[in-house]
């Protein structure tokens, strides 16, 4: 099987994810069908659109393969007319997040080998893949994108997927580059919105001054008691 052939069915299935992942969140926020169709095509192509543009190896594919559209609106509409709990959407958000990550990160790392680039490129373009979409489909409903961290193991498991990728193609595998990859992310996101792992914040690594370490002082200086009408002079 060719590897051009394996990297364009990774991508309709992240793209599908993805997709079906905009619906669901359209869902949560109660819009109708066309903010499902489209929440779905912003983040099922949002991320390869991104990563064609910077690549400038001709039009985005998704604008030149007539699967890609249509998979997209596949994704939502499956979102639409499925009717389950809140809290079976939670598991399978998770999920498909946790696939559609890593299945982008190997997909964008693949393209950028493909053109010559090298391997920290890829690695950039393979994150920027699997987290374009996701972004600018919370850019569009005003919250902070997941990116930019405040919840589990998000860009940090799609650097770690790219870079997996980079060594299979390095050392003549990609196929196993791929797959390792994709089962290694989709672990690892999975793990850590289980359990609850991120990376710290800014105040978790503050430095203390060296103003604040000194001992504050624990007398008060004596105010000037003003005279008062009839006091002798």
């Amino acid at each position: 099987m060719r590897i051009e052939t394996v990297t364009t069915g990774l991508d309709l299935a992240g793209v599908f994810a993805n997709a079906l992942l905009g619906g669901a969140v359209a869902r949560r926020y109660g819009l109708d069908l066309f903010g499902f169709v489209v929440l779905g095509l912003v983040s099922g192509l949002g991320g390869g659109l991104i990563r064609d543009v910077l690549l400038q190896n001709g039009p985005p594919v998704a604008l030149t393969n007539s699967a890609y559209i249509p998979t997209a609106l596949c994704g939502a509409a499956l979102a639409f007319v499925l009717h389950i709990s809140e809290r079976d959407w939670d598991r399978v958000f998770t999920v498909l997040d946790a696939a559609a990550l890593s299945l982008w990160a190997t997909v964008g790392a693949q393209k950028a080998l493909a053109v010559g680039l090298g391997w920290v490129p890829a690695i950039l373009l393979g994150t920027i893949t699997a987290v374009g979409g996701g972004a600018c489909r919370d850019l569009l409903l005003q919250r902070i994108p997941a990116v930019l961290g405040g919840n589990a193991l998000y860009a940090t498991v799609a650097v770690l997927v790219a870079a997996i990728q980079v060594l299979g193609t390095e050392f003549g595998s990609p196929l196993t580059g791929t797959v390792l990859g994709i089962l290694a992310g989709a672990v690892l996101r999975v793990l850590a919105a289980w359990r609850g792992w991120n990376l710290p914040n800014a105040p978790d690594w503050q430095p203390r001054t060296f103003l604040g370490r000194l001992p504050r002082p624990t007398y008060r200086p004596r105010l000037r008691r003003r005279p008062r009408p009839g006091d002798g002079r």
